[in-house]
């Protein structure tokens, strides 16, 4: 049964705001640039990053969660854009981004896009479930699935497991566009 989020994020009392850890290692140590937040939610990565001076191009079905990104998005460089990416209302620019990320978002047929979007020398970084047999799930991945997807790409951290505040296993992973 797919999740209504507007519902989500126009009931939710207490979001949380804390970028991805992962993200914040990888924005530890990237000078800023361009950066695209697939499927953001509230904007927590978007936050983090444009925080940090990276222009942020920040996209999600949710018009409310949208809504509230731009409301906590004042003076800072983010473009939220309220587009429902399996219909394809935003297209990946290609070799737009040093950054693109994407958390906890799975649309197999995104994957090209995005490698494409990635300029020559810079990064995505992301976090997807795994495939668990007691959470069946047509959004979540195969052990090795995400580090396929970047095949050729240099892999500069991948992890397969449990993390901190999931309760589900996910594949992380950060890969430079050589």
């Amino acid at each position: 049964m797919a999740r209504n989020w507007d519902e989500y994020y126009g009931t939710a009392e207490d979001l949380d705001f804390s970028p991805a850890p992962l993200l914040v290692e990888v924005a530890d140590v990237l000078p800023p640039g361009c950066a695209l937040d697939l499927a953001c939610g509230h904007g927590r990565n978007a936050l983090y990053l444009a925080r940090l001076g990276w222009k942020v191009t920040a996209v999600d079905s949710s018009q409310v969660a949208i809504g509230l990104l731009r409301r906590r998005a004042a003076g800072l460089e983010i473009d939220a854009r309220a587009a429902d990416l399996e219909k394809h209302e935003f297209a990946i620019a290609p070799s737009a981004y040093d950054l693109i990320c994407d958390f906890f978002y799975l649309q197999r047929d995104l994957f090209p896009a995005m490698r494409q979007g990635v300029r020559a020398g810079g990064v995505f970084a992301g976090a997807v479930h795994l495939f668990d047999e007691s959470h069946p799930s047509a959004f979540a991945l195969h052990p090795g699935e995400l580090r396929a997807e970047f095949q050729g790409w240099k892999i500069l951290y991948y992890s397969e497991g449990a993390e901190a505040g999931h309760k589900r296993r996910a594949a992380r992973i950060v890969a430079r566009n050589s």
